[in-house]
């Protein structure tokens, strides 16, 4: 598990991003999650605008910004009391970034100029590597 990932989480947006590790702070990755309505829609997030959070072990610092006119102030992710960052977020971020892993691995192949591959699975996971099949941040 990496240490000080970064994150932002769009909730009306439905948009996870990661800022760290190959998803750096200038070149961040992020997936919207629309399959899960019923979790975005959870009452608990209704007042939240976005959340900004640092897998770092200290909740406190971690910034819940709510939206204007409802709960009134910002809350840290302590106070904001909205359960496990990890399972509800990063998650859901790491299976839609391992789906992407694979359609990158799955679409990349060597071709001739009728679009045939030309290459075997032998020789295209020598090329590759393995086609991934987990993905942990």
């Amino acid at each position: 598990m990496a240490t000080h990932g970064n994150w932002t989480v769009l909730i009306k947006a439905k948009k996870i991003i990661k800022k760290t590790e190959n998803a750096s702070v200038e070149t961040p990755i992020g997936y919207t999650i629309t399959e899960q309505d019923s979790f975005w829609n959870d009452p608990k997030f209704q007042n939240i605008h976005c959340i900004h959070y640092i897998d770092d072990n200290n909740d406190n610092n971690d910034l819940v910004e709510t939206v204007p006119g409802t709960v009134g102030k910002n809350l840290s992710w302590v106070e904001a009391n909205l359960g496990n960052f990890r399972n509800q977020f990063i998650t859901k971020w790491d299976a839609a970034h391992l789906a992407q892993l694979q359609s990158n691995w799955d679409n990349d192949n060597v071709v001739d100029s009728d679009g045939n591959s030309t290459e075997t699975e032998a020789e295209k996971i020598t090329r590759l590597g393995a086609r991934p099949t987990s993905y942990s941040s």
